[in-house]
């Protein structure tokens, strides 16, 4: 099981903060295309290189590579733009 936190705007879009799923994907690129199959909000986020989400395992930073494995928690956020 892995736990997933939608960060910023991804919350709102995907209406949800955080969920926990069973299967654990290899990859975070895996999981993003796991999840963009989802239907449309979900294709939209995480179905193509529109929009940059970004990704952290366990609080650190990790590239679409990244493997996954039983207890990580998974966070998407979008880039971070301040002034």
């Amino acid at each position: 099981m892995i736990k997933i936190l939608y960060f910023a705007s991804l919350r709102e879009r995907l209406g949800t903060g955080e969920e926990t799923i069973d299967d654990v994907p290899a990859t975070v690129a895996a999981l993003r295309a796991a999840l963009a199959a989802r239907g449309e909000a979900w294709s939209e986020v995480f179905g193509g290189d529109k929009q940059p989400v970004l990704s952290a395992v366990n609080q650190e930073m990790a590239t679409a590579d990244q493997a996954l494995a039983d207890g990580d928690e998974v966070g998407f956020f979008p880039p971070v733009t301040g002034g």
